[in-house]
């Protein structure tokens, strides 16, 4: 596994670019930095979430439990990891064709709700450099975290053992693996970054931003559930250890699993176990319409507001 996320940081974490590295010399143009500093209003609203979690009993097995919560909307941030428009695994890739449309409905109504969108596609912020949504999570105050920030947060085997699914000798499920290279160059075109959506792959900027928003709860999806949505500096890892109520959207994710390699199970069944396994020792898992559904009556506007 760590061999695949070296490579996996080597492929998409790339120094800052030309257009970045432009862009923070010439700093923002002044109708940007005016959408860029423009106030996500806070509106009421609470989300009716069932957050499903494993539990290990006294006989030593795990059960899954489910619960419901409410969430406030305007306190909920969505992360969208590497949802790239290529990829060196083509199955890979059109799995997130097929699921870029949906999770694109899903964020529709999650920020139609009040809730903030974030966009994480690694290693391309050159693409994004002279937006507002780049520069509203620049501009953030800097914010001390909790606790250090890690560039890469790899397995914690205080936490939780080996992860389901091996991918030692190679994650990608076409029939001919072809060569490990960069075939992306931005976020899937299915998804659409508008309003007062950010973009950024920065643990710190993201971290910045969440605490200036008055963030409390984080739900994650995109690709991959077993390297990148744990492991990136944005992921469930830090994001847990930072102290966020976080979810997984296990419907709006997808592993790096070939079914060659153990324990041999399809890639549909090699997700699951994944979904399961961060269910068991890192966070609750929701579905995605969780997401657009808005608690009967708790949007009504608040009596004595103006």
């Amino acid at each position: 596994m760590r061999i695949f996320t070296l490579l996996l940081l080597a492929l998409s974490v790339t120094p800052l670019g030309a257009a970045e590295k432009k862009a923070e010399k010439e700093g923002p143009a002044e109708d940007v930095k005016t959408e860029a500093l423009a106030k996500r209003p806070r509106v009421p609203g609470r989300l009716a979430v069932t957050l499903r979690d494993r539990q290990k009993t006294p006989a030593g097995t795990v059960r899954p439990r489910t619960r419901r919560v409410e969430w406030t909307a305007s306190e909920t941030a969505v992360i969208i990891c590497d949802m790239w428009n290529g990829h060196y695994c083509l199955l890979a890739a059109q799995r997130v064709d097929a699921m870029a449309p949906r999770m694109n409905r899903v964020i529709t109504a999650a920020r139609a709700h009040g809730m903030m969108i974030i966009h994480a596609p690694s290693g391309c912020m050159d693409v994004y450099a002279k937006t507002a949504h780049r520069w509203r999570m620049k501009l953030a105050p800097a914010t001390k975290t909790p606790i250090p920030l890690k560039g890469w947060c790899y397995r914690d085997p205080e936490r939780e053992p080996e992860l389901p699914v091996d991918v030692s000798k190679q994650p990608c499920d076409d029939p001919v693996v072809g060569k490990a290279v960069r075939r992306f160059s931005k976020q899937h075109d299915a998804i659409k970054i508008t309003g007062f959506d950010g973009v950024s792959h920065s643990g710190q900027e993201i971290y910045n931003v969440l605490h200036r928003e008055g963030i409390r709860n984080v739900v994650l999806m995109g690709v991959h559930t077993n390297m990148c949505v744990l492991g990136r500096p944005f992921g469930i890892r830090q994001l847990v250890r930072l102290g966020f109520n976080v979810a997984l959207a296990r419907d709006l994710t997808d592993a790096m699993y070939d079914p060659r390699q153990a324990p041999f199970v399809s890639h549909t069944r090699g997700t699951q176990l994944v979904v399961e396994h961060i269910e068991t020792y890192w966070c609750p898992s929701l579905l995605g319409a969780d997401l657009t559904r808005i608690v009967p009556g708790s949007a009504d506007p608040v009596v004595g507001t103006k």
